[in-house]
């Protein structure tokens, strides 16, 4: 009885964790600009380089024409939020490779604790 009470509240918890709404959602063209630090450093994670785009738009560095703002990583805390919300989320191995190889246009799909990104 007790594992199938504990059954339910997986499966419960489970649903509600797929039927949630994302708190807002952006598309962002990954440009040359965004695989590079302040430094000059070449980026090679999928986390390192959406989060270069973020800063680069919200510190007037870089905007691309098909960059869209968002409310969520406007801010340095949740910028350095993202990976950790990336390692919870989803992104498709040939998304990633997109993100680290070119210049892809992204969607980023942002929740409380995680983000989903495709890629068009």
């Amino acid at each position: 009885m007790k594992t199938l009470s504990l059954s339910a509240a997986f499966l419960a918890a489970s649903l509600s964790f797929a039927s949630a709404a994302p708190l807002e959602t952006y598309t962002a063209r990954l440009s040359s600009a965004d695989h590079f630090n302040t430094n000059g450093e070449r980026l090679t994670s999928v986390a390192a380089i959406i989060r270069q785009d973020r800063a680069n738009f919200y510190l007037g560095y870089h905007r691309d024409r098909e960059d869209e703002s968002d409310r969520f990583f406007s801010s340095k805390e949740n910028r350095a939020r993202l990976e950790s919300m990336l390692n919870r989320g989803r992104i498709s191995a040939s998304a990633a490779n997109a993100v680290i190889d070119g210049s892809p246009l992204i969607n980023v799909e942002i929740y409380e604790d995680f983000i989903v990104v495709t890629v068009e």
